[in-house]
């Protein structure tokens, strides 16, 4: 999935949710870097709680090299044994990996007909992954109905994504994914009060 600036066709939460995903699957390329720096906002964004994280977001586009956030994002996801922020629903909500949650959730996207990419080796748990669920099923031509919408992210993003999005700015090697952080936990709290 490629990245798009979010609010320019209106379609907002698809791609934010698009955006997230890319950001937290894989460290940041030349060209996902060339679309946060060129990041103009619509309104809405700019006068919510998303404007200064995306003001943050552009800024910490420019100041860093694909080579530096490849670093940072092993550091942070990776790691030697396990990175510094362990990106699964399942860890946050049971502190295991591929525990019940998991299997709740695969329960929940077999009625909506998703699959695993078979080249995907993250778990469906994974923040990645859920973020480019979202994107999916929130894509006005799914025609995914709005409380359906609404319940899969009750149940498997509200439940731990906040907490995942502030661990990842209090990480002691966050840099560049402070302002990602910043930028998920204020879209997932606009995602309470509007979805």
């Amino acid at each position: 999935m490629s990245p798009r600036i979010p609010g320019r066709d209106g379609r907002l939460r698809t791609n934010m949710y698009a955006l997230l995903a890319v950001l937290l699957s894989q460290p940041p390329t030349h060209a996902t870097l060339q679309v946060l720096r060129n990041i103009r906002p619509g309104r809405e964004v700019e006068a919510g709680a998303l404007g200064p994280c995306w003001a943050d977001l552009r800024a910490a586009s420019v100041k860093y090299t694909c080579a530096q956030l490849d670093e940072e994002f092993h550091r942070l996801f990776i790691g030697l044994g396990r990175g510094e922020v362990i990106p699964y629903g399942s860890w946050y909500l049971s502190g295991h990996l591929m525990d019940k949650p998991l299997a709740r959730l695969r329960g929940d996207l077999a009625v909506l007909g998703i699959e695993r990419r078979p080249e995907n080796r993250e778990s469906e748990d994974h923040a990645a992954s859920l973020c480019e669920t979202m994107a999916l099923i929130s894509d006005p031509v799914a025609s995914v109905p709005r409380e359906r919408l609404r319940m899969f992210f009750l149940d498997h993003l509200a439940t731990w994504m906040l907490r995942f999005f502030r661990d990842m700015q209090a990480a002691p090697s966050a840099c560049f994914y402070r302002a990602v952080g910043r930028t998920g936990e204020a879209f997932m709290q606009r995602e309470e009060q509007t979805l």
